[in-house]
């Protein structure tokens, strides 16, 4: 508690958390590892590009 008590007291008082962002990384690291292999860089580019506009999930 102590370590954290700075992060928990901002919650408190702004009502945001890091939500958001942690959901956008955990999207970026399933694609990275769908796309484990590739050897061009540009190729796995373009799959987070398109994996990002266009989700497949069906929420």
């Amino acid at each position: 508690m102590t370590r954290w008590f700075g992060e928990i007291v901002q919650y408190f008082e702004h009502r945001t958390t890091s939500g958001v962002v942690e959901g956008i990384n955990n999207k970026l690291k399933l694609i990275k590892r769908s796309g484990y292999g590739f050897r061009n860089f540009e190729r796995f580019r373009r799959r987070y590009l398109i994996c990002w506009h266009f989700p497949t999930d069906a929420a």
